[in-house]
């Protein structure tokens, strides 16, 4: 592994204008980073890396890199693009282990994170290393969000936000786990407890339906579910999903590792919207992918679809009035997900958009003073590290705001 690491490295051509760089979401600053491992430096390369984004690991595994660093890579003109993700991965993931951040004098001030997904713990870190008292609520009994409950062991091992969630408490970041903000208590209660600022960072885990007929039938799930607790349903030997996204291809590879057979991807249109490596894996793994097929009538048997046609964007353009039954022991729905509503439509003042995402100025802040929010409850179902690039825009505006009110 270090070898090849090493010898990854090595390719690198050190550019003056590292594309690679514009390539991240997050700006994170690759020249640089290979430069130092390369001569020795490694823990002063892991502690820049973790300071530009402190999900550093979980991205140089689950990032889209052929989209963005590797695939913006110079050497990927001609040949093949340096291994951007595997040195990240290495140096960041060594630094982990042994991180002792440095942390502000604790100031006494209250700061309330909901929700530990990628946003949640990305503010909790920052936060906390600038001397806030950080108090995370997690509906769950674990943290980690997406990344423990919507990434597949076989993607992102569990073991890794479990190493997050000692930083945090390392930090001095308490959580709570079983609390759902609207339930029992909401934001009102929070800012009467003494929360000067809170950043709402609950992701979208509540999955669209397709509304159709059928859909509350006993053998039709839902894949954000499903990726989930996968070892609690039975699939039988046929599964069908409906989407075609990365969260179809995790169900699909989940499904067949589990012992499913015939797995069918359906399309709705005829391009698939799941990134070509992730679709390359599903398929690999032995997913079958069937295009232009729009579901009508989900049955016992399975689904009823229609065909559909496409412009040359990929856009389906009509649908034919004719289905044909596609049998199924299980289908899966996994066209998207949205926000649960309940701490977005139960605060006073906070103001929420069409898709039901909460509305923010640029800095992250909501229409109500003090609350703030970012990642996928703000954008909709987006990835990892444009949820720790907001979050860090927010933590910031955070502590921007905070010292800008008047002292007690």
């Amino acid at each position: 592994m270090a070898h090849n690491v090493i010898a990854e490295a090595k390719r690198c051509l050190n550019c003056k204008n590292p594309l690679c760089r514009k390539g991240c979401p997050i700006n994170t600053p690759i020249p640089d980073m290979i430069s130092m491992f390369l001569n020795g430096e490694m823990k002063k390369a892991g502690e820049m890396v973790f300071e530009n984004n402190p999900l550093s690991v979980v991205c140089s595994i689950v990032c889209n890199h052929g989209n963005q660093c590797q695939g913006h890579c110079v050497r990927g003109i001609k040949g093949e693009p340096v291994e951007i993700s595997s040195i990240e991965n290495f140096v960041s993931s060594a630094y982990l282990d042994s991180v002792h951040p440095d942390k502000a004098e604790p100031n006494g001030i209250k700061v309330a994170v909901v929700g530990s997904g990628p946003a949640g713990i990305t503010i909790s870190i920052i936060m906390a290393r600038l001397g806030y008292d950080v108090t995370v609520f997690e509906s769950k009994t674990e943290i980690g969000g997406v990344l423990r409950y919507g990434i597949p062991e076989f993607r992102l091992p569990k073991a890794i936000v479990d190493r997050y969630e000692r930083l945090m408490r390392k930090l001095g970041v308490k959580i709570k786990f079983n609390v759902t903000i609207g339930k029992a208590f909401g934001i009102e209660e929070l800012f009467r407890d003494g929360f000067k600022a809170i950043s709402i960072g609950t992701g979208v885990t509540w999955p669209i339906a397709l509304n159709i007929k059928g859909e509350s039938l006993g053998h039709v799930h839902y894949g954000v579910h499903y990726l989930e607790r996968p070892e609690v349903y039975e699939l039988g030997n046929n599964v069908l999903i409906i989407g075609a996204g990365n969260v179809a291809m995790d169900v699909a590879r989940t499904a067949l590792r589990r012992g499913a057979r015939d797995v069918k991807i359906l399309c709705r249109s005829d391009k698939y919207s799941a990134s070509d490596e992730e679709k390359e894996y599903a398929e690999i793994e032995g997913a079958q992918f069937i295009y232009n097929k729009q579901p009508v009538e989900i049955t016992d048997e399975g689904v009823l679809f229609a065909e559909t046609s496409c412009d040359g964007e990929h856009n389906v353009i009509s649908v034919s009035d004719k289905a044909e039954l596609i049998k199924a022991d299980s289908v899966m729905i996994c066209i998207s997900q949205r926000p649960s509503n309940l701490i977005l439509t139960q605060t006073n003042g906070l103001e929420i958009n069409e898709r039901g995402l909460a509305k923010i100025n640029e800095d992250g802040s909501t229409s109500r003073p003090g609350l703030f929010a970012s990642g996928d409850v703000v954008r909709g179902a987006k990835t990892v590290v444009e949820a720790a690039e907001t979050s860090k825009r927010v933590a910031l505006a955070m502590d921007k705001y905070l010292k800008s009110l008047p002292k007690e």
